[in-house]
């Protein structure tokens, strides 16, 4: 593989941390990015990698790095939206501060990177990856800002992708279920949930594994001659059937009783006719 220049958001642990490791060990050029000195410091120790200070809710700090890698003089291939936040709790409990800061990291963040490195990736002909979530399919009750803000990146990855196809730039979303990463301590760190010394149930997800998965098929959206639209990566079968449910119970909902329902025999049909598709 001639080795290609990657920027990833929101590199300094978790999921982003996974994608740069494999990403450098594979011999790619990546720029990885970060908003904390210690988090850029130890990027800065990783062979083929280039650490970038960069907060994506900072139009100027996404200018500094668009000149960064025009600077380095390779162009850029791909761009991985990793950056992101959660957030927990009833809607009617969600002060709009923590609502805006969800959105505008993680359903903001990626339009901006977008449109300031597009140039780029329409000369390389290169690709662009979002990191989903199981959240972006299922809307749980406690998740409601952060689940709106990963549906979010389903239309943005499927609007984006016919856009972009007649430039010969493939857009993909990754879909990750449950590994460990700070994303839940983060977030109740910045909600003071637990700041009575006692650790809030479900910070800790060092029960789940590493991100090694999501990392491979972040790779795969990359680097695939023909990479799927959606990469799904779960460690248990329970998630997958969750969002396997999950769609067929809005496709049960949007072919309910109304003038043009479909019957049983012609939905299988339909889905033979994808399933053919897609095999092709």
């Amino acid at each position: 593989m001639d080795q290609k220049t990657v920027l990833v958001t929101g590199a300094s642990k978790g999921i982003g941390r996974a994608i740069v490791s494999l990403l450098a060990e594979q011999g790619q050029s990546v720029f990885a990015t970060a908003r904390k000195a210690e988090d850029l410091d130890s990027l800065a120790k990783l062979d083929n990698v280039i650490p970038i200070k960069l907060d994506v809710t900072k139009p100027e700090e996404i200018r500094a790095a668009v000149t960064t890698v025009e600077r380095r003089g390779k162009g850029l291939y791909g761009l991985v939206n990793n950056a992101g936040v959660g957030t927990v709790g009833p809607l009617a409990d969600t002060p709009i501060k923590e609502y805006d800061l969800v959105m505008d990291v993680n359903a903001g963040g990626p339009v901006r990177m977008i449109q300031a490195f597009l140039p780029m990736l329409k000369a390389s002909r290169g690709r662009i990856v979002n990191i989903g979530s199981l959240s972006g399919t299922i809307a749980w009750e406690i998740l409601c800002a952060y689940a709106m803000s990963k549906h979010a990146i389903e239309a943005l990855t499927d609007s984006l992708a016919e856009q972009l196809a007649p430039d010969g730039v493939d857009v993909s979303v990754i879909v990750p279920g449950n590994y460990n990463s700070d994303i839940v301590r983060s977030a109740f760190d910045r909600m003071g949930i637990g700041s009575d010394g006692e650790e809030p149930p479900g910070a800790d997800r060092s029960e789940f594994p590493e991100p090694d998965d999501v990392a491979e098929a972040v790779s795969r959206a990359l680097f695939d001659p023909e990479p799927r639209r959606r990469y799904t990566v779960v460690d248990v079968e329970s998630d997958a059937e969750l969002l396997v449910r999950a769609q067929l119970q809005k496709l049960a909902d949007i072919n309910g009783a109304h003038r043009f329902s479909f019957s049983r025999d012609r939905l299988v049909e339909i889905l033979d006719e994808t399933y053919a598709k897609d095999a092709g």
